[in-house]
C-alpha cells in the first residue's frame, strides 16, 4: 500500500487539490452574495486550486454564526409593538416630514433594533471629557459594568480605567470586560494582566485557535466600544481607551475623537450588543440580576429618536452600510461626513454622487495628517471619484482627529465606531447610532463646520499636480484598500 501510495504521490496531491479546489468554488458560489467576491474567489482557487483552496479556507469563510439573545426587556407583543410604531410614525411624519418615516422603516427592517424615543444623547468631545464621564460612572456603579472595546492600551489612561474597574469589583459591583483580540495587542505588554490582578473578569473576542495557530481570526474584529453601568446610562462613539485621545497625558498635539453619553431605552439595546459578544467570546449569558436593564422615566420636552445600530459579519451584514445609503436617499439639503478614513465602494460612492446630481450640498471631511500612511494614500486615489461628482472634499488641520460623524439636513445624525472603509461596511462588528433630532443633528453639523473652516479643499487640480509616481504609488495602495 505504501509503496502505491510512494508511486503515485505526484498523482494523489493533484487528486487532492482538485478535491479541495472543487469544494471551495462550490462553496464559494453558493454562499457570497457579490459576484465580485465569488469571482476572484473562483479565480484564485483555478489558478492555485491547492493553495488558493487553503487561503480560501482561512480568509474567505465567515465563520461567525452566532446565536442571537434578545434585549434585557421584555418584548412587546405585536399589538404593543404596531401601536408604538403608529405613534412614532406620526411623530415623525409630523416633525421631520414623510421621507423621514421611510428611513424608518428602512432602519425597522435592516436593523434588529428598533428607533426609540424618551433618550438623551450628550456628546462628550474629548478624550479627556470622555475618560473622565466613563470612570465617572464606573466609580458610582452599584450593580454592573459591561465595558466592550477595540483597544484597551497598556498606558496611563488604560491604568485609570483598572483602577475604576478593579474598585468596582471590590464594591462588589460584577464587572464584565471584553476586548478585541488584535486591538489588546496595541500595546506590548497588554493590558489583561493587570485586569486580572486587578479580579475583574475580562476575555477576548475572537482570540480563538485557527488551523493549529495561536492566532485570531484578524480579519473579524469587534470595532465597538460600549460601555453600559447599571444598565442605566450608556456610552458609546469612536473613542479607544488610550492616552493618544488625552491631552493631560499625550500634550497638546493629542489626538481627538468624538464620544457620547446616553440614557433611555437605547440603553437597552447598547446592552443587548455588548451582552451578545460577551457571550460568543465566554459563552456566558448576561442575564436578570445585577445585569436588569432600569426603565427610567423619559425625560421632559421633545423626545430624542435614538437607534442602536449593530453591524458585523454575521446577522447584521453591511447593516451600516444599508441605512447610510438609504439617508443619502432622503436627502435635500445637505449631506456633511466627517471621517479618519474614507475608503467606500462602488455601490456607496454611487448613492452618494447621487444625492450630489439631484442638488444635495456634499462635504466630505478627512485629516491633513494620517495616522495610518497606506490608508491615507489609498483615499487620497479615491478622491476623484467623487470630486467629479458635485461633491467637496475638505483635508483638516490640526491634530488627527479619529471621530466618525455625520448630519443630514440638519435633522438626522449617525454617528458612532463604522469608518467608511470596506473593513467597517463589511467585515468588523461595529455600532452606531441613528439619532433623528434638529438639536442633536445641528450640534454635529456645527463640529463638522469648525473642522471645515480650519480645512483646506482637495481638488482635480491638486490631484493632478502630484509627480505621476505618486499618482501610481496611490493607485497600486488603492487596489488592497478592502484588506487596508
Amino acid at each position: 500500500m505504501f509503496e502505491a501510495i510512494a508511486s503515485h504521490w505526484s498523482t494523489l496531491i493533484l487528486v487532492l487539490s482538485l478535491a479541495m479546489a472543487a469544494l471551495g468554488i462550490v462553496h464559494a458560489i453558493m454562499t457570497k452574495e457579490d459576484v465580485r467576491a465569488a469571482t476572484g474567489w473562483v479565480g484564485v482557487m483555478l489558478l492555485s486550486p491547492f493553495i488558493g483552496a487553503i487561503i480560501y479556507a482561512i480568509a474567505g469563510i465567515n465563520r461567525i454564526r452566532r446565536a442571537t439573545i434578545s434585549a434585557m426587556r421584555p418584548s412587546p407583543d405585536a399589538a404593543a409593538r404596531h401601536d408604538r410604531d403608529v405613534a412614532l410614525e406620526a411623530l415623525i411624519n409630523a416633525e421631520f416630514g414623510q421621507r423621514f418615516t421611510g428611513l424608518k422603516t428602512l432602519g425597522d427592517r435592516v436593523a434588529r433594533r428598533p428607533l426609540t424615543s424618551g433618550n438623551t444623547i450628550a456628546v462628550l468631545k474629548t478624550g479627556d471629557e470622555a475618560y473622565m464621564a466613563m470612570c465617572r460612572a464606573i466609580d458610582a456603579a452599584q450593580r454592573s459594568v459591561l465595558l466592550e472595546t477595540y483597544i484597551f492600551d497598556n498606558d496611563a489612561v488604560g491604568a485609570l480605567f483598572v483602577q475604576s474597574l478593579g474598585s468596582a469589583v471590590k464594591r462588589g459591583v460584577t464587572v464584565r470586560v471584553l476586548i478585541d483580540a488584535v486591538g489588546v495587542r496595541y500595546s506590548v505588554p497588554s493590558i489583561l494582566k493587570q485586569l486580572r490582578e486587578a479580579d475583574v473578569t475580562v476575555d477576548l473576542f475572537n482570540g480563538n485557535i485557527v488551523m493549529g495557530l495561536r492566532l485570531p481570526y484578524a480579519n473579524l474584529r469587534t470595532h465597538r466600544k460600549i460601555l453600559v453601568v447599571d444598565g442605566a446610562v450608556a456610552f458609546t462613539g469612536g473613542m479607544n481607551i488610550r492616552k493618544g485621545f488625552s491631552a493631560e497625558f499625550a500634550g497638546s498635539d493629542s489626538s481627538r475623537d468624538t464620544h457620547f453619553q446616553v440614557t433611555g431605552p437605547v440603553v437597552a439595546d447598547l446592552f443587548s450588543v455588548a451582552a451578545e459578544d460577551w457571550r460568543f467570546a465566554n459563552n456566558e449569558a448576561l442575564r436578570d440580576g445585577p445585569w436588569q436593564v432600569e426603565r427610567a422615566a423619559p425625560p421632559p420636552g421633545q423626545p430624542v429618536l435614538v437607534r442602536a445600530v449593530a453591524s458585523g459579519p454575521d446577522a447584521s451584514n453591511e447593516t451600516n452600510l444599508k441605512l447610510l445609503m438609504g439617508a443619502f436617499s432622503v436627502a435635500r439639503k445637505s449631506i456633511r461626513i466627517m471621517s479618519p478614513y474614507f475608503l467606500p465602494d462602488r455601490e456607496f460612492i454611487s448613492a452618494l454622487t447621487t444625492a450630489g446630481r439631484r442638488g444635495v450640498e456634499i462635504d466630505i471631511v478627512v485629516p491633513a495628517v494620517n495616522n495610518l500612511f497606506l490608508v491615507d494614500h489609498a483615499m487620497t486615489a479615491q478622491f476623484d471619484q467623487v470630486l467629479k461628482h458635485y461633491c467637496r472634499v475638505w483635508r483638516h488641520e490640526g491634530s488627527f482627529d479619529h471621530s466618525k460623524l455625520m448630519a443630514i439636513d440638519g435633522v438626522w445624525a449617525y454617528v458612532g465606531s463604522s469608518n467608511l472603509d470596506a473593513r467597517s461596511l463589511r467585515l468588523n462588528f461595529e455600532i452606531d447610532m441613528e439619532v433623528l433630532d434638529k438639536n442633536f443633528a445641528a450640534e454635529i453639523d456645527a463640529r463638522i463646520a469648525a473642522a471645515i473652516s480650519t480645512a483646506q479643499p482637495v481638488t482635480l487640480e491638486t490631484l493632478k499636480a502630484r509627480p505621476f509616481v505618486i499618482r501610481v504609488f496611490d493607485r497600486l495602495l488603492w487596489l488592497g484598500s478592502p484588506y487596508l
